[in-house]
């Protein structure tokens, strides 16, 4: 007995089910395409140039996760266009490598590179831990002089403090944009001063700092991380004198700068109705490199030829 051949769909309804498919496919295209437009709407509307700039102040110094930590980072300024990167190295002048990861990068035209030198004195011992002296002082002082010294002080922009081993969601320079002229910004930062997040406590409307729930050294005027603001550069001009010192108590370089620009309660709220963490004080574990120094008692190394 012979099987009986299974029925094969006629050409016209394979043709049918084929073009329903096409349909289908094109649709979600062009979903997924208007969502993206929608969540890259800050940037399109009008042109990102109408955006304030926001200039991101990045010290940074020698160490085998350098470029690592910048290479992260520099990912971050191709997603944000009104981002400019002021790197600042802890060096007596600057270096290949940070001059060639901000070419490869696309980033020559929007970035200025500077360079000082950590005074010895306040150096941290390799044996000590690393908050024993503050770092990044003079770094930040430096990118603070040159804002002063070649932008316009009639210029609408922001000023952010970003350090390279943070780790930052492009969402937060969305949030970042709406600082308004006059005023210093705040936000949550995830994994900070020993809480899973530190954040301001706002009023019922959530228009106003009212304080915080830090854990560390509560009693500081801004108990807040680096991390955790952005100021409109007009306040730096009004306020020549703001910026950071070596003389500032452990903790309390945050301080330092906001105390001459704003009181905890003028403070501007951003990421408020947010339900997302969109800057994190991460930090690199410094690399063990104890196979590397067993090929330098041999007078060998590991990366030869190369840049790390």
């Amino acid at each position: 007995m012979v099987d009986k051949a299974p029925d094969l769909p006629s050409t016209s309804l394979l043709i049918r089910k084929a073009f329903i498919l096409v349909l289908f496919t094109v649709y979600q295209y062009a979903r997924n395409r208007c969502t993206d437009q929608a969540e890259l709407s800050i940037y399109k509307e009008n042109g990102h140039e109408n955006l304030p700039t926001i200039y991101a102040i990045t010290p940074t110094y020698a160490r085998p996760e350098q470029k690592a930590e910048l290479t992260r980072l520099s990912h971050v300024f191709t997603l944000v266009p009104n981002l400019y990167w002021i790197i600042v190295e802890d060096a007596d002048e600057k270096t290949s490598l940070v001059e060639n990861l901000l070419a490869k990068a696309g980033l020559t035209i929007r970035s200025t590179k500077l360079h000082v030198k950590t005074p010895p004195a306040y150096v941290t011992p390799k044996t000590a831990p690393y908050w024993v002296q503050p770092r990044g002082v003079k770094q930040r002082n430096a990118g603070l002089s040159w804002l002063r010294s070649y932008t316009d002080p009639d210029e609408r922009s922001i000023v952010y403090f970003m350090d390279d081993d943070n780790t930052y969601s492009v969402d937060l320079f969305t949030e970042m944009s709406k600082t308004q002229p006059g005023r210093v910004s705040v936000w949550p930062v995830g994994l900070a001063g020993t809480l899973l997040v530190e954040r301001p406590i706002l009023n019922a409307k959530k228009t106003e700092v009212i304080g915080f729930n830090s854990v560390w050294s509560p009693e500081r005027p801004f108990p807040i991380d680096m991390a955790a603001f952005a100021i409109s550069k007009d306040l730096l001009f009004q306020h020549p004198e703001a910026r950071f010192s070596y003389n500032a108590q452990l903790g309390y370089q945050e301080t330092e700068i906001l105390k001459n620009l704003v009181t905890p309660r003028e403070l501007q709220p951003l990421a408020t109705e947010s339900e997302d963490v969109l800057v994190w004080h991460t930090r690199t574990e410094k690399t063990v490199l104890t196979g590397e120094d067993d090929l330098k008692k041999k007078g060998e190394r590991s990366d030869e030829g190369l840049e790390v």
